[in-house]
């Protein structure tokens, strides 16, 4: 019996049980989004944008409809069947390339695709001279011109290639510093080339797709060798910076004059500078200019990296719109980003390059093998009745820092005795209680930088076995060894941030990895806590559900 039932909205509903879930599970990530997971169904959603970035793997046409018609269960709507063509073939519909020194061409292969954005007032601004099935634009439009026409549904082929950046001597060494052999592994290679393709114009912008823990890094450091141009990388925090500028020294053979770090604390531009987007967008009040994003400016970057892209901040994508002609790649663990502008990233960084399955790198053994289970507990008869008549927010929040939850936690630490233990949540009060309580120390946003890196320390040579942290550990903490990480709390519905909290405990290692989410029986929090899940459930995680 055939797993899948297609809709006339679109809706792509997977029946669990059935024994080809897995293989048709698959099959959608490709070119479909996870929306709803009750146990027994869950629900896909095709969009424009996730076929454009089928189209952009080059992914072929003939696959999709092929698997389409292989696993469903009934007649297929004709309607679906058109809008996943017609989305797919958008792409590349419309092709950019460089004129000449001061002029773009953008051309269509469709003439009513043609007629239509010629027509449409809020582009007419940019057209210059009009052609049979191309117009000309300013070259400073680039970006501009790429972002306007996906809010109007249709992506541009960018094939105007890129500046040269300023050169700069950079390798990979086969034996870093420490003295361990150190080469790619087999997909960071071919995340290198998928993004560089050998300095072509099909290449040299977009998006790179791998689980934490799966070395995105090392990725970045390919691609900067590659291109060996001077590049500037923005990053999520300072822990990060050093990070990268630390494995910039172990693993290439550039030296520490030639890597600055801006700051803060310290403001160095030199040829490969490493900032974060809190730097870059820092300014004293509203009414203030953000003067720090001249850092875009301020050398010839031959290359820029965001590192986790999806957290990409608004002014970031107005100084990226104005520098089209750099190359540009942004990594990540996932493209689902809670504001809804995954567009503004396809258009401004570029499409998605290169993917993974998560379940794939496991298999390999490339990150560890992880199991998720949620528990959920009661809250007390009074918390019950507090709930009851308090507003959404409020709701949310009590659920959160159900103190039931503490009895859990304890017991979860005595199962895990032997491992290294991360427990997170989002309420500094809550993580501060209960680090007094269970004498765990805790890392918060008001931990300045040395403390934090001391306990960071600590834990890395097992001199603490158990750490609290807020959410500034969703992003690029280096905790190799830690492999239980319990989620007392988390940002209501947020994909993104489950897929990151996971990442913290994915490096490989010879244990298996514990991801356990804790939230209130009957409340919103269960209720957020299923869709942050589905991302994860899309790559092939399955939660276990226990009541405690």
């Amino acid at each position: 019996m055939k797993p899948l039932i297609i809709q006339g909205d679109h809706s792509l509903l997977l029946e669990v049980e059935n024994p080809e879930y897995k293989g048709c599970r698959d099959f959608l990530v490709i070119f479909a989004e996870l929306v709803k997971s009750p146990d027994y169904m869950h629900t896909y959603k095709t969009t424009p944008l996730s076929l454009w970035n089928a189209a952009a793997l080059n992914c072929p046409l003939d696959k999709i409809v092929g698997g389409i018609e292989k696993y469903s269960k009934y007649t297929i709507p004709k309607n679906v069947l058109d809008d996943i063509k017609n989305w797919y073939n958008q792409y590349g519909k419309l092709i950019l390339e460089k004129h000449n020194e001061d002029l773009l061409i953008l051309t269509s292969s469709d003439q009513f695709i043609f007629d239509k954005i010629i027509n449409d007032k809020n582009l007419q601004t940019f057209w210059q001279t009009k052609q049979e099935y191309s117009v000309l634009i300013n070259k400073s439009d680039r970006g501009n011109v790429k972002h306007a026409l996906i809010k109007a549904g249709y992506p541009v082929k960018d094939l105007c290639g890129y500046n040269t950046g300023e050169r700069l001597e950079i390798n990979l060494r086969k034996v870093d510093i420490s003295g361990n052999e150190f080469s790619l592994r087999d997909y960071q290679t071919e995340a290198v080339e998928a993004f560089y393709q050998s300095g072509k114009n099909t290449g040299g912008s977009g998006i790179i797709v791998l689980p934490c823990g799966a070395g995105k890094t090392i990725i970045g450091l390919g691609v900067i060798t590659a291109i060996a141009n001077h590049t500037l990388i923005i990053t999520t925090n300072n822990i990060s910076v050093k990070q990268w500028i630390n494995e910039l020294l172990q693993k290439t053979n550039i030296t520490e004059e030639y890597v600055g770090q801006y700051t803060g604390t310290t403001k160095e531009i030199k040829p490969i500078t490493v900032t974060t987007y809190q730097m870059l967008t820092y300014r004293k009040s509203a009414t203030e200019e953000m003067q720090n994003l001249e850092v875009f400016t301020k050398r010839n970057w031959g290359l820029i990296v965001y590192d986790e892209v999806h957290t990409l901040p608004a002014p970031i994508f107005s100084a990226t719109t104005s520098i089209q002609a750099k190359r540009r790649i942004g990594m990540t663990a996932t493209l689902v980003r809670e504001d809804g502008k995954e567009e503004d990233v396809f258009a401004l960084i570029g499409p998605k390059r290169y993917d993974v399955p998560w379940k794939v790198l496991e298999n390999r053994g490339y990150i560890a093998t992880a199991f998720c289970t949620e528990y959920r507990v009661k809250l007390n008869s009074k918390l019950e009745k507090e709930y009851a008549y308090a507003d959404p927010r409020h709701q949310f929040r009590i659920a959160a820092e159900n103190p039931e939850k503490i009895s859990l936690i304890q017991e979860l630490l005595k199962k895990h005795c032997n491992d290294q233990i991360l427990i997170i949540g989002q309420y500094i009060d809550q993580l501060e209680y209960i680090s007094k309580l269970l004498k765990i120390p805790l890392i918060t946003g008001k931990t300045n930088n040395n403390k934090r890196e001391e306990i960071y320390e600590k834990f890395k040579t097992n001199e603490i076995s158990t750490l609290i942290v807020s959410k500034v550990a969703n992003f690029a903490v280096d905790l190799p060894d830690a492999n239980i990480l319990i989620q007392i709390s988390g940002s209501y519905g947020s994909r993104q941030e489950e897929a990151q909290r996971l990442g913290r405990i994915l490096r490989p290692k010879k244990k298996n990895s514990y991801f356990y989410t804790i939230v209130s029986h009957n409340t919103t929090e269960q209720l957020f806590g299923s869709k942050r899940q589905l991302f994860l459930l899309e790559q092939g995680y399955k939660y276990e559900i226990k009541y405690f």
